[in-house]
């Protein structure tokens, strides 16, 4: 066998000394209950992944009959574990306030300069959506301002805006963070918050435009433009008292053939001004191009909800202190056919990780002795329409973030084997990367950073909520070197489910999935969440995080 590889037999007993050695040392070598690790296994994970993406269940989309059928689910299984209700009022439930907004029709978005004028075809020339709670939205005869990057990152001496008046106008921006040669810039090849597209949203709202429109790359956004193409249907958001109006009327995507030809009317070269924004020196270029756009909505208020389940901790000074495990039950539901499949089942993204919430949850009801602080067990719902669950939770919070040790989130299990290593997404950011680094150890395996870092997956799943309110979050996914497996092999299957599963009817239980990667995966994760609980001290962010101070202000109140 190579110097990697680990027997299953043997997972048990490296991780928990369980033959015959105690593990000894600080915290984050302290044993984990056998009893918990014999509780996960492929059987119970398989079995939950089927049930979570089978048609019955519609897809799983937030306000739908698949979304009670979920949730009945879920509660059903957290109870028969023998788990408390998680939320204060004596429920397993925390609601969740959203509206659902759908446009209607197929609207065209129509760029005009002077006589000329060019007409976008919708859903295959741009997308585009409203989150105003009103019967419609506008923009009449908007004009267009190329803004580069539409970043505004002061720590960097950064600004894309430059003092430019734009309210009430269309901003024209690019995906992603500007591409520079220095790495210790917006993070080198990683990608920063300043490179998604929630923040480009975000700033044209701050700056008072009207629209915003992002020009769409598959690189620098890392998925195609037919998973922009998804957002063609009903949109939810969180109930917010001004109704959204505070935010631009318009934001949405444009193909990048369409932004060139939109350049050429404006009498511009693209690749000129792209080049031009990945300076510092860049100025915004009135494009001399105005847009008309109108969406009209259909508008339902949709009540929620989050799932959550409590295993209350055996230390009475410290039960009251929470370490949470997160997981998003929600996919699209029922949308566009696709090869004859209009069911959005979602299996890897994420009946997988909903499955392993549900299997530790298992572990952690098997321990003789509960860990010293209550874990908290969160199935989100809208992951897929915004993080909006556990933006919710996140700013309504069941128990004080104060007295929330660490979050760690799961989108999607390893189904392709055991693998030598575990991709964690942020590496080197907090203090639970050590406890991780333990514990793969005891597999002899190995941590490595997110082979794709410009692709900003830190910022794409349920974790990021904890991290913008100073939870320390760890966030791993399945690793790349799959034991057996030939070099590239799971890079090749990652951007095969990319290219033709990710947000597609296709995501579904494929026969060749190997899910014993899934639960040595699940066990190193055990190990994390228990030795965290049973810690003498909270886990920290490193220094010169971005989310540190947010923490030890949070922690002195």
């Amino acid at each position: 066998m190579s110097r990697a590889y680990v027997p299953a037999v043997l997972l048990p007993c490296l991780l928990l000394a369980a033959c015959g050695v105690r593990q000894a040392g600080p915290p984050g070598h302290e044993t984990v209950p056998p009893e918990a690790v014999a509780a996960l296994d492929t059987a119970t994970l398989l079995s939950h992944i089927r049930v979570l993406a089978h048609d019955s269940l519609e897809g799983r989309a937030p306000g739908s009959p698949g979304e009670a059928k979920t949730v009945a689910y879920l509660e059903g299984q957290f109870r028969q574990l023998g788990l408390r209700p998680g939320n204060s009022d004596g429920t397993y439930i925390q609601n969740v306030p959203l509206v659902g907004i759908t446009p209607q029709g197929a609207p065209a978005l129509v760029l005009s300069r002077g006589s000329r004028k060019q007409t976008l075809k919708w859903r295959d020339d741009f997308v585009a959506w409203t989150k105003h709670v009103a019967p419609e939205a506008r923009l009449e005869n908007s004009e267009l301002v190329f803004v580069g990057y539409g970043v505004e990152a002061p720590e960097f001496g950064w600004d894309d805006y430059k003092g430019m008046d734009v309210a009430g106008k269309t901003v024209v921006m690019l995906v992603n963070d500007p591409p520079l040669a220095d790495s210790t810039q917006f993070g080198g090849r990683a990608m920063t918050y300043y490179g998604r597209w929630t923040y480009k949203y975000e700033q044209g709202m701050k700056h008072k435009a009207a629209g915003v429109l992002i020009v769409h790359e598959t690189g620098p956004a890392g998925y195609p433009f037919a998973v922009v193409q998804g957002k063609t249907g009903e949109q939810f958001d969180l109930v917010t008292p001004d109704k959204n109006l505070g935010r631009s009327s318009i934001e949405g995507w444009i193909t990048l053939d369409q932004a060139r030809a939109l350049f050429t009317l404006a009498g511009r070269n693209f690749d000129s001004l792209k080049a031009r924004a990945a300076t510092r020196e860049f100025q915004p270029v009135p494009l001399g191009v105005n847009a008309t756009l109108r969406i009209t909505n259909g508008l339902r208020t949709v009540a929620s909800r989050n799932v959550v389940a409590r295993l209350e901790g055996s230390d009475p000074a410290l039960k009251d202190e929470y370490v949470i495990y997160t997981a998003h039950w929600d996919h699209f539901g029922i949308g566009a056919k696709l090869n004859g499949d209009s069911i959005y089942n979602g299996a890897l993204d994420n009946a997988s990780g909903t499955a392993g919430l549900l299997n530790l949850a298992k572990a952690f009801a098997a321990m003789k002795t509960p860990p010293r602080r209550s874990i908290l067990f969160l199935a989100v719902t809208a992951e897929e329409q915004g993080l909006l669950g556990s933006q919710f939770y996140s700013v309504a919070p069941i128990y004080p973030l104060a007295s929330t040790l660490a979050n760690i989130n799961m989108d999607g299990l390893n189904t392709l084997g055991r693998s030598s290593d575990l991709t964690v997404v942020g590496f080197g950011a907090s203090e639970l990367d050590d406890y991780a680094q333990t514990a793969a150890a005891e597999q002899g395996r190995t941590l490595r950073p997110d082979p794709e870092p410009e692709k900003g997956y830190y910022y794409r799943s349920d974790h990021f909520n904890f991290a913008k309110q100073g939870v320390p979050a760890f966030y791993p996914e399945a690793g790349i070197d799959v034991i057996g497996k030939p070099a590239g092999y799971a890079m090749q299957r990652r951007e095969e489910y990319t290219a033709h599963d990710y947000h597609k009817p296709s995501d579904e239980i494929k026969p060749d999935w190997d899910l014993t990667g899934g639960v040595a995966d699940l066990q190193l994760f055990l190990a994390v969440g228990y030795r965290v609980a049973q810690s003498a001290k909270f886990p920290e962010w490193r220094p010169g995080n971005e989310f540190r101070a947010l923490r030890e202000a949070q922690l002195k109140r």
